[in-house]
């Protein structure tokens, strides 16, 4: 075993629903790196700190919180702490198994005075009952008889390491839980703690199964911190040891403590009377239901077919049973970026799962409307009209104190309100248009009405905003936020026609629909005439040149360079235009998307793990297919092989999602325009087939590509109008095979010196 390689497998085989996220460390509680259970939405508050304070600035961060853990069994082996720092490791294994949704392992030890014993150990954040957890754990005794001792416990506040300078990394919090209760009897055990200053509390309860031949002496406690049931026996030699644990989590903001621990004493009960095998039998079927919608298959590069595999089951756990909470930059992997949900959640995660589990993208963004008070309150706080949201946050107010690449970041408001209108066009949702979409809509409408402004000769400018792009702040007209505004003023003015009940409600006007479309028919889009290129925002290509040569072993540049340098040069963090150009691909013709990439590509340096999967959809879509399939691996290995140095602190779940969309929107050429669902697929040179699955308005396709056609399956559902290639056709229950046009596989221009991408189609 690599102990080096601790933070990074903690992540990598973290389980999580959406509700619950539990990092991947081991049974035994140490050696660990980043202890982590975590739960959707639950923070505690911190100062921002500022050198000098101004009017708007948000007073106080909220940082994601390690709350009670109940992973841990620790085992003894006739007095030996079983830790593999120590003694010899024969054999160790563990699978992340995207079929059972189990994280199993396997491990044949051998203590320092020489007793080997045989551990298993299986675990699983329950799909279909979103606050349990259960735990088998078992030891078997190889060659004699063994004394061995269980140690099962529920601790709170355990310690963490410290955060270096990072600014992607978590804030760290000292001792953040103040116990309320603890309570056991017989094999149970339940902590309640409350946070110091974001009134929230937690909830944790465990209960036991025990099997083994003969008899244990068992012994349990809770105090403080601190619940452990001890169970100690002497197992014969081809004996086992076998213990289940289950574990219930609950938290609240407005419930008592004896409410909490009365639920999560429920909750236990739930599951003791479900038991192990059946909470195993419903996780597989769950998933079952999801490969049915979501699979991707590839032929011509295992490895990453099953990197891409890995994607999806974490971004389905990231997602899936959140219930109208965030999702997190991270998911609950780890306490990256403080747990905070941005832009990503809407403009990269949303997407996938709009297609494939709309019912979770619907949760998210009712969860986006139940924060719309705050985003309201936020505008009205900075002069603004309609609601303005937060650029980073768990709970609805702002959390970025650095206002250049935060508050600056407009867009966000913008990406939540197409991720609304493609949600609807996918889903014909009427029950959430009416009860969140359209004020949404409306909402985020009134906010860019108001905020741009049309200028002496008409046009409609958006002044003072930042970008995706983060090394270009502050500054007027990016393309990407005003066709995002724009599509989203135009989406706010169809919603409203349709619902005309509740866009009277809202106390909208005709007037007012009237001026949102005159906005987005309006929108400044600046293009230089001389380079015969748009610009990603007004005069970007008269900026100075950045010396790529001098930078080329400095990245990440945001901790090598200042800011004040980076803002004045052409040089982008992030795919920014390029990424409008397939969000919003109606608005470009093949050749100016193709003179944008041939353009930014080149100066585009990747430091975000965002950029990689935006790149790829455009490339493919350009004619780089070969570039294209580099930069899928970029985004699919970005974990897997930790590109960004930082997967201890938890995945990228954006870039995870934008694999599915490099699959689907780039080699499948997949595009939502209106509710107009068009395919134009083509295959980079190292595969010889791609399928994917989708969910469009109740039914569900398949569709196979290789390098001569593409097949079409109706799986499910009523009939479907589809496109290929611009040629209309319906797919109902026979299975339409349409001819792939040749297409030339182009040479792409080439990235920033010390920044090609994690090469994969010439292997």
């Amino acid at each position: 075993m690599d102990v080096e390689m601790l933070g990074r497998t903690e992540t990598l085989f973290a389980l999580s629903n959406g509700h619950i996220g539990l990092r991947g460390t081991f049974d035994e509680g140490e050696p660990v790196v980043q202890p982590g259970t975590y739960l959707n939405g639950f923070f505690e508050l911190r100062g921002l700190p500022y050198a000098e304070s101004g009017y708007g600035y948000p007073e106080s961060g909220q940082t994601v919180v390690n709350v009670t853990d109940g992973k841990i069994i620790r085992l003894l082996v006739e007095d030996e702490p079983m830790d593999l720092r120590y003694g010899r490791t024969v054999d160790h294994e563990r699978c992340l198994d995207f079929r059972t949704g189990t994280l199993r392992r396997s491990t044949l030890w051998t203590s320092p005075t020489g007793r080997t014993v045989r551990i298993k150990s299986e675990r699983l954040v329950s799909f279909t009952k979103r606050t349990i957890v259960a735990i088998r754990y078992e030891v078997e005794p190889i060659g004699e008889d063994m004394k061995l001792v269980l140690q099962s416990d529920l601790l709170a506040n355990e310690p963490l390491p410290l955060p270096d300078n990072d600014p992607r990394l978590a804030a760290a919090l000292d001792s953040p839980l103040v116990a309320a209760l603890a309570d056991c009897d017989g094999t149970s055990a339940a902590l309640v703690h409350h946070t110091k200053k974001s009134g929230l509390t937690v909830a944790a309860a465990m209960s036991h199964e025990l099997n083994l031949p003969g008899n244990a002496d068992t012994s349990i406690h809770a105090e403080g911190d601190l619940a452990r049931l001890t169970v100690a026996a002497t197992v014969p030699e081809g004996s086992k040891l076998v213990l289940t644990k289950y574990l219930a989590y609950g938290w609240s903001a407005r419930r008592s403590v004896p409410a909490l621990h009365s639920q999560v004493q429920a909750a236990l009960a739930m599951a003791a009377e479900t038991g192990w095998d059946a909470l195993k039998a419903e996780q597989a079927e769950y998933l079952d239901e999801f490969w049915r919608d979501a699979d991707i298959e590839l032929d011509g590069d295992p490895e990453l077919q099953q990197a891409l595999r890995f994607s999806l089951f974490h971004v389905l756990q990231a997602g899936a049973r959140g219930q109208s909470r965030q999702i997190p930059a991270k998911g609950l992997t780890g306490p990256g970026y403080d747990g905070h949900t941005f832009w990503d959640t809407e403009s990269f995660i949303l997407p996938m799962l709009t297609y494939t589990v709309p019912g979770a993208a619907g949760e998210e963004l009712r969860w986006r409307h139940s924060t719309l008070d705050k985003a309201k309150a936020r505008a009205a706080e900075l002069a603004q009209t309609g609601a303005m949201f937060p650029w980073r946050t768990i709970d609805g107010e702002e959390c970025s104190g650095y206002w250049p690449a935060g508050t600056a970041g407009v867009h966000v408001s913008a990406d939540i309100a197409n991720a609304t209108g493609r949600y609807l066009r996918a889903t014909n949702d009427e029950a959430f248009e009416i009860e969140c979409g359209v004020e949404l809509l409306v909402e985020i409408a009134r906010f860019f009405a108001g905020f741009g402004h049309h200028d002496l000769r008409g046009r409609f400018r958006i002044d003072g905003v930042t970008g995706p792009d983060e090394y270009t702040a502050v500054i007027n007209n990016n393309v990407f936020t005003n066709l995002a505004a724009a599509q989203a003023l135009r989406d706010a003015v169809t919603a409203v026609h349709r619902q005309p009940t509740v866009a009277k409600d809202l106390g909208v006007t005709n007037d007012e629909t009237a001026y949102w479309s005159s906005c987005a028919d309006h929108m400044t889009i600046p293009y230089d005439d001389e380079a015969g290129v748009y610009q990603q925002c007004e005069a970007f290509t008269l900026l100075d040149q950045w010396d790529f040569t001098a930078s080329q072993d400095r990245y990440p540049l945001l901790l090598n360079y200042p800011y004040f340098d980076l803002y004045r040069k052409q040089v982008v963090k992030q795919a920014d235009l390029v990424f409008a150009t397939y969000l919003f691909g109606d608005r470009f013709t093949l050749d100016e998307k193709r003179k944008i990439f041939d353009y930014y590509y080149p100066i585009t340096v990747r430091d975000s793990s965002l950029s990689a999967c935006c790149e790829a959809v455009s490339a493919a879509e350009v004619g780089y297919l070969d570039l294209a399939y580099d930069l899928l691996g970029e985004s699919v290995f970005t974990d897997l092989h930790d590109l960004h140095n930082n997967v201890s602190s938890g995945l990228h779940i954006a870039a995870l999602a934008g694999a599915w969309t490099d699959c689907v929107a780039g080699f499948g050429g997949m595009r939502d325009f209106g509710g107009n669902i068009t395919f134009a697929p083509r295959l980079p040179s190292r595969l010889n087939y791609m399928s994917f699955r989708m969910v469009v308005r109740e039914s569900r396709l398949v569709v196979a590509v290789d390098n001569d056609q593409a097949t079409y399956r109706l799986l499910d559902g009523p009939p479907i109008e589809l496109a290929h290639f611009g040629e209309s056709f319906v797919l109902s229950d026979t299975p339409v095979v349409k001819p792939i046009p040749v297409l030339a596989n182009l040479v792409p221009p080439e990235a920033p010196i010390g920044c090609a991408p994690y090469r994969r189609a010439s292997e």
